[in-house]
């Protein structure tokens, strides 16, 4: 059995030709949350997968094994709940209510410019049919938010790494709060 130990996010600083060789697993997002379970990679080799607690695994993440061996892991399609606006009775800002509401819900929301995707549940489908957004089911990898404190750099962004400052005047005549950031 391998045991993978160590993720690299989406690869970073990796040949991509190494990358386009290691071998994948595909993993739904319930296993892609967790730090410690077993999978099967596309050779058809049994992995342990032991990673620092509160880890999340993103499609396109690398594995590396205590053997050496590089494990791409590939977000499995599953079954979600795709949102849009209704051209007919809304706007896209109507998506915007929407993530405000399932996020009230700590509901894991996958944001993208012109949709929403969430796990199944009927009581959410419902009440986002009532605000008149269409909702439909779909069988599509799916990638959540990380949330305000979950690992930045799942998300390949991060506004406090190495010695580049990053810094938002936050304070106007008309605009007053808490500056630290």
């Amino acid at each position: 059995m391998l045991q993978a130990s160590k993720r690299i996010p989406q690869g970073q600083g990796l040949a991509s030709v190494l990358i386009r060789r290691a071998a994948t697993v595909t993993l739904d997002w319930d296993l892609r949350q967790k730090s410690r379970f077993d999978c099967t990679d596309s050779q058809d080799r049994h992995v342990g997968v032991f990673l620092p607690r509160g880890t999340l695994l993103r499609g396109g993440d690398v594995l590396l094994t205590v053997e050496g061996d590089l494990l791409l892991v590939v977000a499995a399609p599953q079954s979600v709940l795709r949102i849009t606006h209704c051209p007919e009775h809304g706007s896209p800002f109507d998506l915007l209510r929407a993530a405000y509401h399932l996020g009230n819900r700590h509901v894991p929301i996958e944001l993208q410019p012109d949709h929403l995707k969430i796990e199944p549940d009927h009581v959410l489908a419902d009440m986002l049919c009532q605000m008149h957004l269409t909702v439909a089911e779909a069988y599509e990898a799916f990638e959540p938010e990380a949330g305000a404190y979950g690992e930045h750099a799942t998300m390949g962004h991060s506004h406090h790494s190495g010695s580049h400052a990053h810094h938002h005047p936050h304070v106007t005549a008309e605009h007053h709060h808490d500056p630290v950031h």
